[in-house]
């Protein structure tokens, strides 16, 4: 049914702003007057009926239903200051309606407070929509609703998604460089081996005369990649296709998984990002009251990796026995051993959240420094590279010439 978002006064005269369900624009007006409310303004919000069936395929629907994490945070961290300032949960969610841009997460906000006037827990309610809210959102949000501590996990909650955001931020910020340069040297390569190489040795196809094997080279890659580049189009589209296939079976995963922690900088960078993920997650499941074994079953699909996922599974299995949970992980030998070292500190000491959070701070530095010395390493590699190959070209183009001066003189 559409959700309409209206501005109206009420029986006092009062401005209000709030949403309503209804048919039609007509129907929303009509069922606001039958409660003494007065809309001045009304506009459809979302309509989940119509718009997801014939406006947006089903493929695309992921996609078109999926809320970004910075949305998430701002909306988070909005109820929490509401809360902090006294308004009840469902109020403050009304606040948050007309004051959210994304229409889906504002759909998704008022079904929530629905949700909540007819009876739900609010975690319960945030539990219906696990594509926008994830189980450590939903189980934090149960643990402060339960102790009474709302305001304080929510606030968490915003941190840790911040601080998530800008560590992804910050490694998308200092690869673009490196990878525009790429781009655009790629596209220079292709530009000179389509249309200017062809022009230049065309002079040399006429000679009757062996011509230099780098020469050769030139013009049979140049000729291949003017003739045939839809074939490598074809063929690297083929790869990713068929890669992203593999990697969803589950041997196919693994064994990506496997590659990835192996790679001589990607793999140290990528243990890197999971431990920080699972320490940071974890120490704040267990700051607000999660059980270890409910965070551990949280914390093992977030991490990014079925091998380390499957190393906090099995830890979790071996706690659950009497195990200790730094003796459990280092059995598995793919987390950092000063890590599993920490984390035996924390235990032996009784302070495992805050070591957790201690190991997130170190981890999230180191992998800032990685990526900031990994792009240091990469712009040079890059223009190396570039030089080599126009290097190549030149020096194919010059031999010919140099031959025939040769053989004038």
């Amino acid at each position: 049914m559409p959700i309409f978002e209206y501005t109206a006064l009420n029986a006092n005269g009062k401005t209000i702003r709030d949403i309503v369900d209804a048919d039609s624009a007509p129907a929303a007006r009509q069922k606001l007057r039958a409660s003494r409310i007065y809309p001045v303004s009304i506009k459809e919000v979302y309509d989940t009926d119509s718009r997801q069936g014939t406006r947006i395929t089903e493929w695309l629907r992921p996609f078109s239903n999926r809320v970004s994490q910075g949305e998430l945070s701002v909306m988070t961290r909005q109820l929490a200051t509401l809360l902090g300032a006294g308004f009840p949960l469902v109020s403050a969610l009304n606040t948050l309606i007309p004051q959210t841009r994304s229409a889906v997460l504002k759909r998704t906000i008022a079904q929530i407070k629905d949700s909540i006037e007819e009876g739900s827990s609010f975690a319960a309610a945030l539990g219906q929509y696990p594509e926008t809210f994830s189980d450590i959102y939903v189980n934090m949000v149960g643990s402060g609703e339960s102790s009474g501590t709302l305001e304080l996990v929510l606030n968490r909650l915003a941190d840790i998604t911040e601080r998530q955001q800008a560590i992804s931020q910050s490694v998308r910020s200092a690869m673009a460089y490196p990878l525009l340069m790429l781009f655009v040297g790629t596209l220079i390569l292709v530009f000179l081996l389509t249309y200017i190489v062809p022009s230049i040795t065309a002079i040399f196809t006429d000679m009757d005369q062996a011509l230099p094997l780098p020469t050769r080279v030139l013009i049979s890659s140049s000729d291949f990649l003017k003739n045939a580049w839809w074939i490598i189009l074809i063929g690297l589209v083929a790869v990713f296709m068929v890669g992203r296939h593999v990697k969803k079976t589950d041997k196919g995963g693994y064994a990506f998984d496997r590659l990835a922690l192996r790679l001589p900088m990607l793999g140290p960078l990528k243990t890197k990002l999971a431990v920080a993920r699972f320490s940071r997650t974890l120490g704040s499941l267990l700051e607000n009251g999660v059980s270890l074994m409910a965070a551990l079953g949280i914390v093992k699909n977030i991490v990014g990796n079925r091998l380390i996922g499957d190393a906090i599974e099995n830890a979790a299995l071996n706690v659950e026995k009497g195990g200790s949970l730094a003796a459990s992980l280092e059995t598995a030998n793919v987390l950092p051993h000063i890590s599993i070292q920490m984390i035996q500190v924390g235990e032996n000491s009784g302070e495992l959240e805050a070591m957790l959070g201690k190991i997130a701070d170190i981890y999230e530095n180191e992998v800032e420094a990685t990526v900031s010395s990994m792009t240091a390493l990469l712009e040079p590699l890059i223009i190396l590279f570039m030089g080599i190959v126009v290097g190549f070209i030149v020096l194919s183009i010059c031999l010919p010439i140099f031959e025939m001066n040769q053989m004038i003189g």
